[in-house]
This record gives structure tokens, C-alpha cells and sequence, in this order.
């Protein structure tokens, strides 16, 4: 994305997904195109919680993340 807003890292050893597929979906695995949606109340000790909601594909759950983000940010 083009946004400067947006920061992009890059997981070559796919080591990020690999950990959201274990510790929060509970597979083995990686976590490929999903979102992962904490509040403002969300802490991360040793795992991220609590989740407001997860998905994906990301382009095919976009109108419910949206819906999600805005209640989010309209409390």
C-alpha cells in the first residue's frame, strides 16, 4: 500500500505465522491472509487477548471487518 499510515514487514521464515496459527487458531501451520482484531483494552502478555475477532481471507471478510473496526472505534 501506497498510504504512508501503512508499515510493511516482511516474514520470510514465516515465523509470525506460524505463532498466530498455533497460539490463537490452535493448528499447525501458518496463518495466511488473516486478521487478527483487538481493542483498546487488548493486552499481550504472553498472548494477545483479549480477540475481538479473527479472519480471512482478508479481501473476503472485509465488509464484517469493517463493521468491526468502526464499532471499534466508535465506542
Amino acid at each position: 500500500m501506497s498510504d504512508a499510515r501503512v508499515m510493511h514487514f516482511w516474514d520470510g521464515e514465516r515465523k509470525i505465522g506460524e505463532w498466530f496459527a498455533e497460539q490463537i487458531d490452535g493448528y499447525e501451520g501458518v496463518a495466511w491472509d488473516t486478521y487478527y482484531l483487538y481493542g483498546p483494552q487488548a493486552t499481550w502478555e504472553t498472548v494477545p487477548s483479549p480477540l475481538v475477532s479473527s479472519g480471512g481471507t482478508i479481501y473476503g471478510e472485509r465488509e464484517t471487518l469493517e463493521i468491526q473496526v468502526h464499532t471499534l472505534l466508535t465506542k
